[in-house]
């Protein structure tokens, strides 16, 4: 009998080892799991944001205490770039077409060109011509028949051999010259609404011109001069602008 209680004791404190190192077991691993969880759910960000550039990079590191597992995520977040209508204006300025390209408007540019362009080569036609006419008139007021020769031929009678009249001469030259002025003018002209077009449409780059505006239709009603009219309110809004927020 006292054996058979000596036995009995010694199988029951194994028993309550074994049961205790496995509750220490569950604890610790359970401890474990929740320090990897919480290292896996602390993210460290780190931003880095260039002077002059329209990107931010977001670098995302998780890490593990145990060193097992780490990883790390980069993550670009492009930032649209303010469009400056002063940037447009001096650009047009400078070059035709320049400020039209720097608001995203290509079709414009040959438009432009061509507006500039044609009064260019007309200046250049009527200057040329003018300088001919000028000379050939000189030449013939002042009787240097010496110097028919530098006349140019088309300025030159077929039937006579002989340069026009002085008058027609004088009449030629004075029609190329008022065209050359004239020229200049519509050159100027062209120019500076190249200049406008981009300024205000610069400046149309911050509204926003989709369906989203709005028109309202009021009648209105002149009980003194009995009269009707029609008025038209358009409203205009803003692009609104995102901040972005770091945690």
């Amino acid at each position: 009998m006292r054996y058979s209680y000596i036995i009995f004791l010694i199988c029951l404190t194994s028993s309550l080892c074994r049961s205790q190192d496995r509750l220490k077991d569950s604890i610790a691993g359970k401890s474990l799991f929740d320090s990897a969880a919480k290292a896996a759910s602390s993210k460290q960000d780190t931003v880095k944001l260039a002077p002059k550039a329209g990107k931010i990079n977001i670098i995302k590191q998780i890490s593990v205490d145990s060193g097992k597992a780490s990883a790390a995520v980069k993550d670009t977040l492009v930032l649209k770039k303010k469009h400056d209508p002063h940037k447009a204006t001096i650009r047009s300025a400078i070059i035709p077409g320049w400020g039209q390209a720097y608001n995203r408007e290509y079709w414009k540019i040959p438009l432009v060109w061509a507006a500039v362009g044609i009064p260019i080569g007309t200046y250049i036609y009527n200057n040329t011509w003018y300088a001919r006419t000028r000379d050939a008139y000189n030449i013939v007021i002042n009787g240097q028949t010496q110097n028919y020769g530098l006349i140019n031929s088309k300025l030159i009678d077929n039937t006579t051999g002989l340069p026009y009249s002085a008058n027609t001469l004088q009449f030629y030259r004075n029609n190329f010259r008022k065209d050359r002025d004239y020229s200049i003018l519509v050159i100027l002209f062209a120019w500076g609404l190249n200049v406008v077009d981009a300024t205000v449409f610069g400046h149309l780059k911050d509204f926003d011109v989709s369906s989203d505006l709005s028109m309202h239709v009021q009648p209105n009603y002149d009980p003194t001069f009995k009269t009707t009219s029609l008025a038209f309110a358009f409203s205009f809004k803003t692009k609104q602008r995102k901040e972005v927020m770091m945690p």
